[in-house]
């Protein structure tokens, strides 16, 4: 059984920076692929970024390339979200989602997931 426990978000303003971590459990966390999903107020949950078991296959939604890094750290189990220009469109509960080996964009390929971590970002 694998937990992932999301942390790290809050409110900020257009423009700031925010790192949302999330720690996973389960000795063969090297092996997973995690994923980044966000849902906004009345919105389908949607892929934001993703990173595969092999830590240099990693790929983003559109609308937040070059301003969010997904990286890992396999000796503390955790994965983490490091979003930069934060846009007032960025707003939503942020899920950490856990799958074998390479990135999924689909809910439905994950098979582990947080209980989320709201982010609020003000005009």
């Amino acid at each position: 059984q694998v937990q992932p426990v999301e942390s790290g978000g809050g409110l900020v303003q257009a423009g700031d920076s925010m790192r949302l971590s999330c720690a996973a459990s389960g000795r063969l966390f090297s092996t997973y692929a995690m994923g980044w999903f966000r849902q906004a107020p009345g919105q389908e949950r949607e892929f934001v970024a993703g990173i595969g078991w092999i830590a240099r296959e990693t790929d983003y939604a559109d609308d937040v390339k070059d301003r969010f890094t997904i990286s890992r750290d396999n000796a503390k189990n955790t994965v983490y979200l490091q979003m930069d220009s934060l846009k007032p469109e960025d707003t939503g509960v942020y899920y950490c989602a856990v799958r074998p080996r390479s990135i999924g964009y689909q809910i439905w390929e994950y098979n582990y997931w947080g209980q989320g971590t709201q982010v609020t970002v003000s005009s």
